[in-house]
């Protein structure tokens, strides 16, 4: 899979007055982005959309894109009813879906919604425990899984997934790094949580726990989560990548030579139609000239 180079377009999951994400991932589509993807932050102070909701209408509104959960936090929600909802989605879009799962980040959003504050060690527990019912929910019959924090009793999920329904982890910590290696199918940090310096060391983690697990590294799609600015000046800000065109496609090219195969854009500041429209037609292309199809 890593062979594989995409090209991604954040959806914010905005629902202030004037948002429309169905429109925004119809010009993505037009314009040949490869995957649109949304967050999962259910409690906030600005109105929002629920991210699996938002995707499903994104996905009956488009035909050819791809769609991915960046990432949805495993302690929201039910693993095995997730698992449900992703093969459902995954054949109504005729196989479009990319099922990105990560901890869960912020506390405060557990606390907003009632839910119980999972320790650290819980995030990464819960996440392996959650791929692991997730996988054999798609390929088993009467299924189950006793974890320490999920599990699953004689559990059917019918129909299986028509194919192979691919599993990004979103994780940073070197337990977390070492089970996207044994488990997932791909591995997509943000450029702010790992920042160049570091990502080379955290994917090599990732590749050698797939190595020790008996996998091949090379099925593990590799993402960077990239905040991107396109203007005459780069900005000094390290989580945000940012300058002419001709600098941001050097700096992207600079990332694949740290193994990162798929990009996903969020474009950043005023201006975000424009912005996109300048990923398209200056970036996009550039890219796909320098790298492998």
């Amino acid at each position: 899979m890593s062979t594989k180079w995409g090209f991604g377009l954040d959806i914010p999951t905005s629902a202030a007055p004037g948002a429309d994400p169905v429109a925004d991932a119809r010009r993505a589509e037009e314009l040949g982005f490869d995957f649109v993807s949304a967050s999962d932050h259910p409690s906030t102070e600005h109105p929002s959309m629920e991210t699996w909701t938002m995707l499903s209408w994104i996905a009956a509104a488009t035909s050819r894109i791809g769609v991915a959960t960046r990432v949805l936090g495993v302690p929201y929600r039910n693993p095995a009813m997730v698992a449900k909802m992703a093969e459902t989605l995954d054949r109504l879009s005729g196989g479009r879906l990319v099922l990105g799962l990560g901890g869960g980040y912020s506390d405060a959003e557990f606390r907003a919604f009632g839910m119980r504050v999972p320790t650290a060690r819980d995030k990464v527990d819960g996440l392996e425990e959650a791929v692991r019912i997730t996988r054999g929910l798609w390929s088993e019959p009467a299924f189950t899984f006793r974890g320490r924090l999920h599990h699953t009793s004689e559990a059917h999920l019918e129909p299986k997934p028509a194919r192979r329904i691919p599993i990004w982890l979103g994780t940073f910590g070197p337990r977390a790094l070492e089970l996207t290696g044994r488990l997932a199918d791909g591995w997509i940090p943000s450029l702010g949580f790992a920042p160049p310096e570091q990502a080379k060391a955290m994917r090599d983690r990732v590749l050698a726990a797939a190595r020790d697990a008996g996998r091949d590294p090379a099925e593990i799609t590799c993402a960077y989560n990239v905040g991107v600015r396109i203007g005459e000046r780069a900005g000094d800000d390290p989580a945000l990548l940012s300058g002419p065109p001709d600098a941001v496609v050097e700096r992207l090219l600079g990332f694949t030579a740290l193994g990162f195969t798929t990009f996903n854009f969020m474009p950043a500041g005023p201006g975000a139609d424009e912005q996109v429209e300048r990923l398209a037609r200056e970036v996009l292309p550039e890219l796909r000239r320098a790298v492998p199809a």
